[in-house]
């Protein structure tokens, strides 16, 4: 199990040492093992009757649940408490029929986790994934990330969802403390991470954002953090900017990957002053960079449609090779989220490649620079548009307007979203949300650099956004801005 025998390890050694916080409550590593026994025992799971269900709000009961049924040898699902009761029950009944439907393989493991994605709507899909690649995952991202017994890890975002959940693992492997939060708010953040002494962040960039700028307009620095993981999206340079005041001793990095992949990319944006000024063969990556070079142990490369490779600066579906991508669907396979094949490498040789369909390319570097995923391609008359190349345009001249007429405005609450709706003549057409309180948009500057990018590209609408359409994990979702607009949601106010 990928990290059960760690578990026993530092409840044995050091059983005193804190494993989980959320609120209020805490587990050192010898009451969370005893715990996680004793819920096995209560609920004489065998590991073979049925996928254990964890549907827990965001507590040390989820933690104990979770480290039982892994325990236990049974495969795990964790559900996010917040979604509807109904949800909740589909997702019960696609698991025991899942349970039902599984042929035994010789000498194939049992996945330890069936893993959701983040859909808004519908059944979410499931992927199996195995115990070895978290335990491989681990022991690579402990080391890039430098986790261990002294880390103090806030993930400020659900605890079911699978980056946090990861994150509540890898602390676990690692002997460090995890720190979760029952409900979030910028200022619960703050306080866990006063409380609790916390050093190390783990969470996607909006929420980096929202803490950093509360902090800021608080006066509660971040002076302790010495390191921040981002993950989920790109790193705006705002938000990077804006964390770099807030925490100025925080190694900040971020890597790109997908629940079903795992890690494929990683970089190290930022490095504090007393790490810069020593002699490094490593320069620290900026957003031209991209999103970093290949996660250790992971291999990327870019193919075309019909699996043929590409060469560098020509962008088409990212594939990674490795250890760390899960097994497939057990169920929700449309043959389009999720993609393997046994493809040749430029090395001749033959193995399992995988892919989310993201678009990129890989520079001279062998940096990886993102696109979009395919799935997020909008086709207008025809045409390809990704909304991420239209979003930085317009948001480099809201950025750019705002602070010429105020100097000392600070960009890091400025976003901009592209979505595509229905349109009856051109199929689907853009609409763009923007989000800048409390400064005023300046939408003559963003109409203007629309007309700058090619007809297709160009929003048809302009909307205002009160606040961001975010997923329950805290990722800006285009899907949820586009269901606003349709059903004239009050959050998005449009422009004239």
């Amino acid at each position: 199990m990928p990290f059960i025998e760690e578990l026993k390890r530092w409840a044995t050694n050091r059983g005193e040492r804190t494993a989980v916080v959320v609120g209020e409550q805490r587990l050192d590593y010898a009451q969370l093992l005893l715990a996680a026994k004793s819920h096995v025992r209560s609920t004489q799971t065998d590991g073979t009757a049925s996928v254990a269900l964890v549907d827990a709000q965001s507590s040390t009961e989820l933690a104990v649940e979770f480290c039982s049924a892994v325990l236990a040898g049974t495969t795990v699902m964790v559900l996010d408490a917040q979604w509807p009761v109904g949800l909740r029950s589909e997702l019960s009944r696609a698991a025991s029929d899942w349970t039902a439907n599984q042929m035994p393989q010789d000498g194939a493991p049992t996945p330890f986790l069936l893993g959701l994605s983040s859909g808004t709507s519908g059944l979410p899909k499931a992927f199996a994934r195995s115990a070895a690649s978290w335990h491989e995952s681990f022991i690579r991202s402990a080391e890039y990330f430098d986790v261990g017994p002294d880390s103090v890890t806030l993930a400020p975002g659900p605890m079911a969802a699978s980056m946090n959940l990861y994150a509540l693992g890898e602390s676990i492997f690692a002997g460090a403390t995890f720190v979760a939060l029952p409900q979030f708010t910028p200022d619960t953040a703050l306080k866990a991470i006063a409380d609790n002494r916390v050093n190390r962040l783990v969470l996607v960039p909006t929420v980096l954002g929202l803490i950093a700028a509360r902090g800021m307009a608080t006066g509660k620095s971040g002076h302790r953090i010495r390191s921040i993981v981002c993950a989920g999206s790109e790193l705006p340079e705002a938000t990077h900017a804006l964390a770099r005041e807030w925490a100025p001793n925080a190694i900040i990095q971020q890597y790109y990957g997908a629940a079903e992949l795992g890690f494929v990319a990683a970089a190290t944006v930022a490095k504090p002053p007393a790490m810069v000024e020593q002699a490094s063969t490593e320069p620290a990556a900026t957003e031209q960079e991209g999103v970093g070079t290949a996660f250790p142990g992971a291999r990327i490369s870019i193919r075309d449609e019909e699996c043929m490779e590409l060469g560098r600066g020509q962008q088409g579906d990212v594939w990674v090779a490795g250890p760390y991508p899960c097994d497939g669907y057990a169920w929700g396979d449309d043959g389009l989220a999720f993609r393997s094949e046994i493809l040749v490498s430029s090395g001749g040789s033959s193995e399992a490649w995988y892919t989310v369909r993201d678009q990129g390319f890989l520079d001279s570097g062998d940096r990886l620079h993102l696109a979009g995923r395919a799935s997020d391609m909008v086709i207008i008359s025809g045409v390809n548009v990704y909304p991420h190349h239209v979003e930085q345009t317009l948001l480099g001249a809201a950025r750019g307007a705002s602070i010429a007429h105020e100097p000392e405005a600070k960009p890091d609450a400025m976003t901009v979203i592209v979505a595509g709706i229905a349109d009856e003549v051109r199929g689907k057409r853009l609409v763009a949300g923007i989000c800048m309180a409390p400064l005023a948009v300046p939408i003559d500057a963003v109409r203007q650099a629309a007309r700058q990018l090619p007809a297709p590209q160009r929003p048809s609408q302009y909307f205002e956004l009160s606040t961001l359409p975010l997923t329950g994990s805290g990722k800006i979702s285009r899907a949820i801005l586009a269901q606003w607009i349709t059903e004239g949601d009050a959050r998005a106010k449009r422009l004239h």
